[in-house]
């Protein structure tokens, strides 16, 4: 099982970590139900990984936190990160989306 990070993607984890004053640690991805699609992706800063996260190192040191459950609904999914004026954000390209709202912040799985 696994998640890939985008250099991209890996560029503003750091960049908005900088930011922040984080050093140390990474960005936590999971999903939750809700949204329009069924399940949500959800975002937090952590320092450490929690008791049985996996842990996915990216380029420039970008780390991603997944707990067991949202790695079911995660992976092989490649996290990037979109850059232009209409739509910035980190985006998912998950293979397990069936189907996905008009924002891609939520699908189906």
């Amino acid at each position: 099982m696994s998640i890939q990070i985008s250099d991209t993607a890996a560029q503003k984890i750091r960049t908005l970590m900088a930011k922040q004053g984080i050093s140390e640690g990474g960005l936590r991805v999971g999903v939750k139900g809700g949204g329009c699609s069924g399940l949500s992706y959800t975002f937090a800063w952590e320092k450490v990984a929690r008791f049985g996260d996996e842990v996915f190192e990216g380029p420039e040191g970008a780390t991603l936190f997944v707990d067991k459950k949202s790695l079911l609904f995660l992976n092989g999914t490649v996290l990037d990160y979109d850059s232009s004026l209409i739509s910035r954000g980190f985006v998912f390209n998950n293979p397990n989306a069936k189907t996905t709202c008009g924002c891609g912040s939520s699908f189906g799985a």
